[in-house]
């Protein structure tokens, strides 16, 4: 390994070692305009002459010596290979006329880009540099030279800047000096708190230890001469001893009387004898192991490290919600702050400027009422006691092109409602086909039909532009999703025949799987198909989505079915477009007839389920008349 002389990074020279490298020429003409700059006036000696050598008037780059006249002849002799060596000037170094390969020993003539090498002929035929963008030496040298003198020349003029950055720095280190002072003392003042703290605490506890210590003397120092009175001849003993002597009876009874009881109590306490206190002191004990380790791991604190956001839960629909999390050894933060900007907007002369939200508690931010068909730059970080702590990464967020529609799903249109299981809140929708569908399917060749089950929003449109999005089950068999006009839906589904192909479009409608027919008039309705994972997208189609073969757009292509798909209604144009809504990627664009109300629609054939996406903010109710229905959005 070798250190490298930019970076101080570890470089692993390989087998050969410095054999390996180039020379650095360049430095090594610096040095030798270096040292003839200090050795200015002194001589350069023959370095093959006897001593005292003569002043040198030739080199040899092939000998690497300087000589005199003398002993170049003498050291070059006519008629030898030497004799071919051509003379230089005398020079303390002396170099190769042109940068050699160290692995062929040739002059480099190329420089390989991908491997940022100079490399000669027979490197350049080599594998190893096969498929490498190689160029000419005097190009990278031009290339190289042109960078580097535009950059020189931007700093040589910019000397000010320099100036004035280097007074700032230097500023800096003098109020990191102060700073870093101030933090020492502040240290030690805690510190030396703490100390104080627990000095305090220490004699408080031995001033306890040492009360109950002198309780429990007291009572042994009792107990003892309550003991030693019980001795021959001394105290309660030799009272009774004497008593023992009166002769007369009554005055023995009244004395006799209570020298008893003491008597008793002393003999109760010889038989039962116990001190009166412990000499442990156990229960004295502390637990300082919490405390330890809290000092153990006494700390600095530390600013929360750059969240991380959770590109799973954070999306943008009718409004932004943007979640994140710490990483797991991160300090705790106290809040957020929430940045965010659009980036679709022409650029303002000087510094970004992003829109704060400050104090966000939790995990989690709603950025309402978003503008429509816009791109939104997004960061977060914490802050502590410590301060603020580093940005997390920039998430960019397409929002919804038009305002988002809010409507819930309605099965009261259709032929077979027993067939649809419609969620308690209205936002998912599966069919269930059961066991007469699957009984048609097996007499499907001897003229049986297949029937068509429909769901319809309870909003219709009446103007302006609108946009939802919804998610299809990957394993529906096939499903539509599209609009339609309100009066032809209920006409085409309420009491509609059954259909024999899947691929039926109502009353001739556009559907993006149906045959392509050239229709004047605007088509009522207009369906996505989708099935088996795919999106179905017929002639014309495959064009909008990106979708193109050597010959032009094809016939019909199928597409992998995104997890979101999005639809955009402009009621006055009388477009409507199907978007991926994670990318907001078009799918397909077609024509509507906007003549009246218009209604979101989801068809299914077979299994399949539909689940609209969840707005994130609570929208008002409104109620609006559908049919002679009262409808909510």
């Amino acid at each position: 390994m070798f250190p490298c002389p930019a970076c101080q990074g570890d470089v692993e020279l390989g087998e050969r070692g410095l054999a390996g490298l180039f020379r650095n020429l360049t430095l090594e003409r610096v040095v030798e305009r270096y040292r003839q700059s200090v050795s200015v006036g002194g001589a350069i000696l023959c370095q093959l002459c006897k001593p005292p050598p003569l002043e040198a008037t030739k080199g040899c780059t092939e000998c690497r010596a300087t000589f005199c006249n003398e002993c170049f002849k003498l050291f070059h002799p006519w008629g030898t290979q030497k004799a071919q060596h051509e003379p230089t000037l005398p020079t303390l170094s002396f170099r190769p006329k042109g940068l050699m390969c160290p692995d062929h020993k040739e002059e480099v003539t190329h420089y390989c880009k991908t491997c940022q090498r100079l490399v000669c002929q027979l490197c350049r035929v080599r594998r190893t540099h096969s498929g490498h963008k190689i160029t000419p030496v005097l190009s990278a040298y031009q290339a190289l030279k042109d960078k580097l003198t535009k950059s020189l020349t931007y700093i040589l003029g910019n000397q000010d800047t320099v100036q004035t950055q280097i007074c700032e720095l230097e500023e800096t280190v003098r109020h990191t000096e102060v700073s870093g002072q101030q933090a020492k003392e502040e240290v030690s003042q805690l510190v030396r708190g703490l100390g104080a703290v627990l000095e305090e605490r220490r004699a408080s506890l031995l001033q306890a230890i040492e009360e109950c210590q002198q309780e429990r003397l007291a009572r042994l120092s009792a107990q003892i001469q309550e003991h030693r009175s019980l001795l021959d001849g001394s105290g309660l003993v030799g009272y009774a001893q004497e008593v023992l002597k009166e002769t007369d009876q009554p005055c023995f009874v009244q004395a006799a009387k209570q020298l008893h009881n003491r008597i008793a109590r002393a003999t109760e306490a010889l038989q039962m004898f116990r001190p009166a206190a412990s000499s442990s002191f156990r229960h004295c004990q502390l637990d300082v192991g919490r405390e330890m380790k809290l000092l153990t791991e006494l700390n600095f604190l530390r600013v929360p490290e750059a969240p991380v956001i959770d590109t799973q839960r954070t999306f943008a629909y009718d409004q932004i919600f943007l979640c994140w999390r710490l990483p797991p050894h991160s300090p705790p933060a106290w809040h957020y702050t929430v940045e965010f900007r659009r980036t679709d907007v022409p650029a303002q002369p000087g510094p970004t400027r992003w829109q704060r939200r400050e104090e966000v508690r939790g995990t989690s931010a709603l950025l309402e009422n978003p503008d429509t068909g816009s791109v939104y730059v997004l960061r977060v970080r914490g802050c502590n006691k410590a301060g603020y702590g580093e940005y997390s990464e920039d998430v960019h967020l397409h929002t919804p092109p038009a305002p988002v529609l809010h409507f819930f799903l309605d099965g009261r249109w259709g032929t077979s409602r027993e067939r649809l299981a419609i969620s308690k809140d209205q936002r998912a929708v599966r069919s269930v086909p059961g066991l007469p569908l699957l009984l048609a399917a097996e007499r499907l060749l001897t003229g049986c039909h297949l029937s068509v089950d429909v769901v319809l929003g309870d909003v219709a449109v009446t103007q302006g532009r609108s946009y939802w999005a919804c998610a299809v089950d990957p394993a529906s068999y096939l499903v539509k999703v599209g609009v339609g006009l309100e009066s032809k839906l209920q006409e085409s589904f309420q009491g509609a025949p059954d259909v024999i192909s899947p691929r039926y479009d109502p009353d001739s409608g556009h559907d993006s799987g149906a045959e392509d027919a050239t229709v004047e008039a605007s088509p009522p309705f207009a369906f996505l198909t989708i099935g088996m994972g795919k999106i179905l997208l017929g002639a014309g189609a495959s064009s909008n989505a990106g979708l193109t073969g050597r010959d032009g757009p094809a016939a019909s292509c199928t597409v992998p079915l995104p997890p979101r798909l999005g639809i955009c209604l402009d009621y006055e144009r009388g477009r409507v477009s199907f978007l991926d809504a994670v990318s907001f990627r078009g799918l397909l664009e077609c024509p509507l007839d906007c003549s009246g109300p218009v209604c979101p629609a989801f068809c299914f054939i077979g299994g399949g389920a539909v689940q609209l996406q969840e707005p994130v903010g609570t929208k008002p109710e409104r109620k609006v008349t559908i049919g002679g229905f009262a409808k909510l959005d």
